[in-house]
């Protein structure tokens, strides 16, 4: 095999067609594709400033989940790491000196209490900043429980119509074409409590996109007087939830650090996934994402 050819088949690898396709085009058995694939490995990589952590379903080297570690300000994935277990992620990080530990001021999550026990055990200056989709989809859900109980009320025909302007409900008051507002107020002029979750919803994207500190925590106050007075469960079970990540919620408002990029990164390993049909050997999984990602 020229040297070239090498060059060319590498460059493939930092695409996402399966190691198979690969050995196609370059006239090749897929164990020699997979031979000179093997001369990439990524070491252990130093930590940034600010860390974003995610989880994907990669049912790669025996367990069903693994770990995105990113830096969202750079744009850059850091590593993958085989499973989500807290025990492994602990033993993960505290191999890195506390020197190296103590660098990261900020690390990203989606509202789970197993990476922010990680977050807190092994990087105790960091800030839990929460990530703004996730924080934005439990209003969304809460929402959608709001219209399901509510358009089991109607006849079939109104159920139906609801269901399919469910998209009305779920966007920016501010985002929909004046045709489309008309249609909002048609829907909620029918179901009084789903006006009130409507009203709770743009105002919690409100307190999201607050200009200030102090402007995010007057709207937070009177935000949570109106879920007291709208006597929607759904609404109040989310209050509770948000609440407890009241701090990460600020941070992620105050330094506009999210789980973006890293979102990004879990849609290309599912590409890679259905071309390849599953990757079983999980170095060669973590080499070749880091790869894709990074190239």
């Amino acid at each position: 095999m020229t040297q070239r050819l090498q060059r060319y088949l590498l460059s493939m690898f930092a695409q996402t067609p399966s190691i198979k396709s690969i050995a196609q085009q370059c006239n090749c058995s897929v164990s020699t594709a997979a031979r000179h694939f093997e001369k990439v490995s990524y070491p252990k990589p130093c930590l940034s400033p600010v860390l974003a952590i995610d989880e994907f379903k990669g049912n790669a080297g025996g367990h069903k989940f693994q770990c995105i570690v990113s830096d969202p300000k750079k744009k850059k994935m850091l590593d993958i790491l085989p499973t989500r277990n807290s025990e492994d992620l602990y033993a993960y990080f505290t191999s890195l000196s506390m020197e190296e530990r103590l660098k990261v001021e900020y690390i990203v999550m989606d509202m789970s209490a197993l990476f922010a026990s990680v977050a807190k055990r092994c990087f105790p200056k960091a800030k839990i900043v929460a990530d703004k989709f996730h924080v934005a989809r439990l209003a969304n859900w809460a929402m959608e429980f709001v219209r399901k109980e509510e358009q089991k009320k109607f006849a079939s025909c109104r159920r139906i119509y609801f269901k399919r302007s469910r998209w009305i409900l779920l966007s920016r008051q501010y985002k929909l074409k004046d045709s489309e507002k008309i249609q909002l107020a048609n829907l909620l002029t029918v179901s009084d409590p789903l006006r009130k979750a409507y009203r709770l919803k743009e105002e919690f994207y409100e307190i999201l996109n607050s200009s200030s500190h102090k402007d995010m925590i007057q709207r937070w106050k009177l935000w949570q007087d109106h879920v007291g007075k709208a006597g929607l469960p759904s609404f109040e079970r989310f209050m509770q939830t948000v609440s407890k990540w009241s701090k990460a919620v600020i941070n992620a408002a105050k330094t506009g650090y999210s789980n973006g990029f890293t979102e990004g990164c879990n849609n290309r390993i599912k590409v890679l996934k259905r071309v390849s049909y599953g990757v079983q050997n999980f170095a060669r999984f973590r080499n070749r994402i880091l790869y894709i990602v990074n190239s």
